[in-house]
């Protein structure tokens, strides 16, 4: 009896996978909120990512002690799930050598991923990513450090297809703070929040490029961050549009009360859950085969969709069917 195969080999042989990642990237600048992010984390389970942030975490004159601090933190045992990454100075500040040094030189083998933010081209970002790679290799590190670069300047915006190529790049975040002061009053500042970013010309196209962008190349798109800390039906709100309207896969927390509701509008219809896992089940037993399922015909192009639907869910904490749990989750 032969083994039954995966769908992460069956559909995708040979190809580039997609980046299964939590559905929201939270920030923290101190210390402190890295450590009470990282109690959160132990409390709901691996469903988001911290971002150390460098940038405008460290105060100026103590860039190098706030990245000391970082690779302490990434390399502590309190970081139990190895889900943090770093949001360096951009390649225009001084520090973001300095602090890719030493968070990578220090922190190489658990460090995440590494954010780079304010990048006007893509042979400026093509730059941070080789000498970031070539400081985790000289730190000992055998495997690429994911890279996510921020769209929030007009040259950025100007290459994303660009940027999107690079060799090891896992996320594309639109930045929407920097992006509307970069426009010099055309944006007002209602368009910082909703529903205004969702529906200014220039906001709603440049969110749009950047999904548009990311997913043509296999890379992550997430969404800004909401300036509403604590009212859940309007973070939650966010999250939504930005998944159901552009097409947004992850989104930025900045607020411990935000986590929740943008994993929760993260994700997927529990329906397509369920639907996802017999028809994937079913497609298993036939080797991969078309299937029939509730009348309809399936193939590898839906077989391709629902095993998104799966990871996704997965990756946003909801149950998984447990059959289907067994059959392609067990042990990892």
């Amino acid at each position: 009896m032969t083994h039954p195969v995966h769908p992460s080999q069956a559909l995708f042989s040979g190809e580039k996978a997609f980046p299964v990642l939590a559905a929201c990237e939270h920030f923290a600048g101190s210390e402190k909120l890295i450590l009470k992010a990282l109690a959160l984390q132990e409390e709901f389970g691996p469903i988001f990512d911290i971002t150390c942030d460098c940038e405008d975490g460290a105060r100026a004159g103590e860039e190098e002690a706030h990245a000391r601090m970082v690779a302490q933190r990434i390399n502590a045992p309190e970081n139990r799930h190895g889900r943090l990454g770093v949001r360096i100075h951009d390649p225009s500040h001084p520090a973001w050598r300095q602090d890719v040094e030493i968070v990578v030189g220090i922190a190489a083998a658990r460090l995440a991923y590494v954010t780079i933010p304010k990048a006007t081209t893509a042979s400026q970002v093509a730059e941070v990513i080789a000498f970031v790679q070539r400081i985790a290799r000289n730190a000992g590190r055998t495997t690429p450090v994911p890279i996510h670069a921020l769209i929030e300047t007009h040259g950025a915006l100007r290459e994303v297809h660009a940027i999107a190529a690079l060799p090891h790049l896992e996320v594309l975040d639109f930045g929407l703070m920097d992006f509307v002061s970069g426009h010099h009053g055309a944006i007002p500042a209602s368009a910082m929040r909703s529903p205004g970013q969702f529906e200014h010309r220039l906001l709603a196209r440049a969110k749009a490029e950047v999904t548009a962008a990311a997913l043509a190349h296999g890379v992550v798109p997430a969404h800004n961050v909401c300036l509403n800390l604590k009212d859940a039906e309007v973070i939650g709100s966010d999250a939504r549009r930005a998944r159901e309207e552009f097409g947004y896969q992850r989104m930025w927390s900045i607020y411990p009360a935000q986590i929740q509701p943008i994993v929760e509008a993260m994700q997927p219809d529990f329906r397509e859950v369920v639907d996802g896992a017999a028809i994937l089940l079913a497609a298993q037993a036939a080797d991969w085969g078309p299937i029939q399922y509730q009348g309809e015909l399936h193939d590898r192009a839906t077989y391709r969709y629902f095993w998104g639907v799966l990871q996704k869910a997965r990756a946003t904490g909801m149950a998984i069917p447990e059959a289907a749990r067994l059959a392609f989750f067990e042990g990892q």
